[in-house]
């Protein structure tokens, strides 16, 4: 009997095309053409751009980040609570929900030193969003904001800003360009950033340089609140959260090298479901519907049963949440807007009921890591330590 030899060509899972394959240059919008030709970003080659490398397998995946980084510095822990020399340079500060969300008019990020950073990086903590609009936000300025909070995630599958790995581009268009427009079709889901990786993701940060055009009205953002969702719950139950683990996954997914055939899998982590907030000290709920794939310790069942309800705490309560519209007649469609969130303490929603092909919405986004996860016994909730009980 002869011995024969299967031979297996593998790429990578998610179908993308390394560097400039994906090129979309031509369909790219006029805002957004115009501010990357005046702060000098070269899409000659084509854009958006993609890793020259993209991961095939597992292994490779999980080295990436796979420790943490003992260059890592906290921002906002020592600032000023009053946020005096943030607030200073504003024109009006406003909070748009109790919980949840706060608006900053008249001034550029562009401006803050490091102190009004600090004290934006405890205002973000706090308040979970904040935005900012009629920005002339440069994609490198926001790639150093980005490091000033942290180390920036670098996407090794994500379409990217020509030469910077750091910027990610969020563009509608381009994501969709081979879906067929359906209303009765859902295109979003609840989730958190990259909440697969070893190191949290803290702050993103998201700039829209093209905004849709709908006499103020499409493609707005909603956040909710995972501290306030935590104080939603009775006290048995965050009691008997505190101190489990549940397991996040990434949307991509990769090869096991020792075990091809069965196809490509999800990278896992797993995340305390309560987490105490490394500034605030403040306890939040650490789930979402996208990614959160069951509670450790627990029988199949039984996880899905606690975590259908958790996600429906966040989801359903309209009290803690924020809805921005990014397209209020206020906002210079030839300047930016931009949102910074904490991706430890929310989920949050791209609403998009706009048509990509007639009123387009473009993006970038720089995501910053800090430590991983953690849940301190004794910590208190927002509530309890705001005195509103």
């Amino acid at each position: 009997m002869t011995e024969s030899t299967i031979e297996i060509q593998l790429t990578n899972a998610s179908k993308a095309k390394e560097g400039f394959g994906d090129d979309y240059s031509a369909h790219l919008p006029e805002p957004t053409k115009t501010r990357f030709a005046k702060y000098g970003i070269d899409i000659s080659k084509g854009y958006p751009e993609r890793p020259s490398k993209i991961p095939i397998f597992l292994d490779e995946a999980y080295m990436i980040r796979d420790a943490k980084d003992p260059n890592f510095v906290l921002r906002g822990i020592d600032a000023d609570p009053d946020k005096k020399a943030l607030f200073a340079k504003a024109q009006e500060v406003n909070n748009l929900t109790k919980h949840i969300g706060t608006e900053i008019v008249g001034l550029q990020l562009s401006d803050l030193n490091e102190q009004e950073l600090d004290e934006l990086a405890l205002l973000v903590s706090e308040r979970i969003v904040v935005f900012f609009r009629n920005q002339d936000l440069s994609p490198q300025t926001q790639l150093e904001i980005g490091e000033f909070f942290g180390t920036v995630e670098k996407n090794p599958v994500a379409a990217q800003v020509p030469g910077y790995p750091g910027i990610t581009t969020i563009w509608g268009k381009f994501l969709r360009q081979k879906r067929v427009p359906n209303f009765k079709k859902v295109f979003g889901i609840w989730h958190t950033d990259l909440d697969f990786e070893f190191r949290a993701t803290s702050f993103s940060h998201l700039h829209l340089d093209t905004i849709p055009l709908q006499n103020g009205a499409g493609g707005d953002t909603a956040w909710v609140s995972g501290y306030a969702a935590f104080d939603k719950l009775s006290t048995p139950l965050q009691k008997f959260l505190e101190g489990k683990y549940a397991i996040h996954r990434s949307n991509q997914r990769l090869f096991d090298r020792d075990d091809i055939l069965s196809g490509p899998k999800h990278v896992e982590r797993d995340h305390p479901i309560v987490i105490t907030h490394p500034i605030t000290g403040w306890k939040a709920l650490f789930v979402n519907r996208s990614n959160t794939t069951k509670i450790m310790g627990l029988e199949p069942a039984e996880s899905q049963m606690i975590l259908n309800y958790l996600f429906d705490v966040l989801e359903k309560n309209l009290d803690i949440q924020v809805r921005f519209n990014w397209t209020v007649p206020q906002q210079d469609r030839m300047l930016g807007a931009s949102a910074i969130w904490d991706n430890r303490v929310c989920n949050h929603y791209a609403i998009a009921d706009y048509d990509d092909q007639q009123d387009q919405r473009h993006g970038t986004r720089v995501v910053s890591l800090s430590d991983p996860l953690v849940y301190i016994e004794g910590s208190k909730s927002q509530r309890e330590a705001l005195g509103l009980d």
